[in-house]
């Protein structure tokens, strides 16, 4: 396990860059963290790190967004509102998780019971003060 201290954004976006240098396709990123402790932040990050030049956002209210033109394509999903296995399976989350991009997975603990079992596991929590978390990254080495 690797763990990274990130005291500002620029932190953030190093951690990000880092392990986007790592990534290959159908890398699993699961995300482990409350609300507003930065997964959409680093996603943001990590995309810019593969080459994506567009806009990233949370995908609260549309579950999946789809992340083309860079080195990669990225699959960014929120599972913060999947209640039910049909819930999951209607977003084709399976399909996307063989599409030769990268899964990045918000709120995974809602369904960590059927992530894919070489996933790479991120929990981010808070750090000393507001502006600090502290990443610790499993599952690729870093």
């Amino acid at each position: 396990m690797a763990k990274f201290i990130s005291k500002s954004e620029n932190d953030t976006k190093l951690i990000a860059e880092k392990l986007a240098k790592k990534v290959k396709p159908n890398d699993f990123l699961a995300f482990f963290g409350g609300m507003g402790m930065g997964k959409t932040t680093f996603t943001r990050y990590f995309a810019a790190a593969l080459g994506y030049k567009g806009e990233t956002s949370s995908p609260t209210f549309a579950i999946v967004n789809e992340y083309r033109g860079g080195k990669l394509p990225i699959f960014h999903f929120d599972m913060y509102r999947i209640e039910t296995f049909d819930d999951l399976y209607s977003t084709n989350f399976f399909e996307y998780c063989e599409m030769g991009g990268v899964v990045i997975c918000e709120w995974s603990e809602i369904i960590e019971n059927v992530l894919p079992e070489n996933y790479i596991k991120i929990e981010i929590s808070k750090g000393e003060d507001e502006n600090t978390r502290i990443f610790e990254i499993e599952g690729i080495d870093l």
